[in-house]
């Protein structure tokens, strides 16, 4: 371990003595030409990545919670780009309180993945707070379709946030379209039919801006529900296509930076003195744990990959009783298919296909592996009926908070 007070000796050149890192199980000698600080954290090497605590020491570490803040008592509210579809099945299937699952009004159920930039999710907390309605039509689904101002859905969104205990809001894009006249920005892009070249435009918002929305965002829920967590997080989806005159991939880097950059100013900004501001590093997870990590489509994650995030988001956000060793477990069967998706062979895909396609249609919390020791496969089984009791407990209090008191 390196000596903080040999920094401050006077007799210690640049460069003139060194100091030993334990980097991955090798000792890697440093100089002391640059004082590094107290919290000098070192890239991993790809061999550490395969490790089965990666997971947590490599990329969640110093992001999550001491101690878990979703419980059978708990309502979230999720919504945004991709993960908080993702997450908000997930933690319904386990027996949590969605609200976002179970209401089929508010369009942050409705379209809960198609919100995807940070001017569409500031709408509707102000929509919903402060009763503040874009002066054009922004409003579409996936398929054009109109999703109006309409005052009923518009309580019906207030009340599930006035409601929710945690708030998952997942950051998709930074490309938009928007209306000149008025400066207010669509959900997605102009639909074909109402395309006006006259005032619709096309840009990429700024870091600034950006900044700014999530600092409304996050001040909106800090006015109306203080005590609410607030876990943002970067979709890992790259664009399908840019807008602008430059290739897809160099413009999707472009449009994920500037919502990272946002997010981790924000959170470097609030959270000294707000601990229920949070950052889960889903496209950390997706993009820097695995070598295979998107189907051929260049733009979804494997199943398996999803659940790795699931899986961590779920040990140490929620009160289930997941251990350290059960998430490595999952994290290394996941590395496994990982390791045989680089080899040849349409066995090999067609059998990880299929158990992703397995353990995903069913939203179970079982892992497929080939081959496990019976201690293990016990571990693995008695975890599991550990796991179902306490969701189906997390269901009784759950429907028990919905019924209307008899007293």
């Amino acid at each position: 371990m390196r000596d903080p007070e040999s920094d401050r000796r006077s007799d210690i050149k640049p460069g003139g003595r060194t100091f030993a890192v334990d980097l991955d199980g090798d000792e890697v000698r440093m100089s002391y030409t640059f004082f590094r600080g107290e919290n000098a954290n070192f890239l991993p090497k790809r061999e550490a990545m395969r490790q089965a605590n990666a997971l947590s020491d490599k990329v969640l570490a110093g992001w999550m919670p001491a101690a878990p803040i979703i419980d059978g008592e708990t309502t979230i509210v999720a919504f945004g780009s991709c993960f908080a579809g993702h997450i908000s099945r997930y933690l319904n299937a386990l027996g949590f309180d969605v609200a976002t699952k179970r209401d089929d009004t508010a369009y942050v159920s409705k379209l809960g993945d198609g919100i995807v930039n940070v001017f569409a999710i500031r709408q509707q907390f102000e929509w919903a707070w402060e009763n503040k309605v874009p002066q054009v039509d922004l409003w579409h689904g996936f398929k054009a379709e109109e999703f109006g101002y309409d005052e009923a859905v518009r309580r019906k969104t207030r009340e599930l946030f006035d409601k929710a205990d945690v708030f998952i809001i997942t950051l998709g894009l930074s490309e938009v379209w928007y209306d000149e006249p008025t400066g207010e920005v669509f959900w997605r892009a102009v639909p074909y039919d109402k395309y006006d070249p006259a005032r619709h435009k096309f840009r990429v918002a700024s870091s600034a801006e950006t900044l700014t929305h999530l600092r409304a965002v996050y001040d909106l829920i800090r006015a109306h529900r203080p005590g609410a967590a607030i876990v943002f997080t970067v979709s890992p989806i790259p664009l399908s296509a840019t807008f602008r005159p430059v290739s897809c991939i160099t413009a999707n880097s472009a449009s994920k930076a500037l919502l990272r950059a946002a997010v981790d100013e924000l959170y470097r900004e609030k959270s000294p003195t707000d601990d229920r501001l949070f950052y889960f590093p889903a496209y950390e997870v997706v993009t820097q744990c695995f070598e295979h990590a998107f189907t051929e489509d260049f733009r979804h994650p494997y199943l398996h990959v999803l659940d790795v995030n699931m899986k961590a988001f779920e040990r140490y956000f929620c009160a289930t009783g997941m251990t350290d060793e059960a998430l490595a477990d999952v994290y290394q069967e996941a590395r496994r298919i990982d390791r045989a998706l680089g080899q040849d062979g349409a066995d090999l895909l067609s059998d990880v296909m299929e158990q992703a396609r397995v353990t995903w249609g069913a939203l179970s919390n079982a892992n497929i592996i080939s081959t496990e020791s019976p201690d293990k496969a016990a571990r693995k089984e008695e975890a599991r009926r550990l796991r179902l009791e306490a969701k189906a407990e997390r269901i009784a209090q759950r429907d028990a908070r919905r019924r209307p008191s008899t007293e």
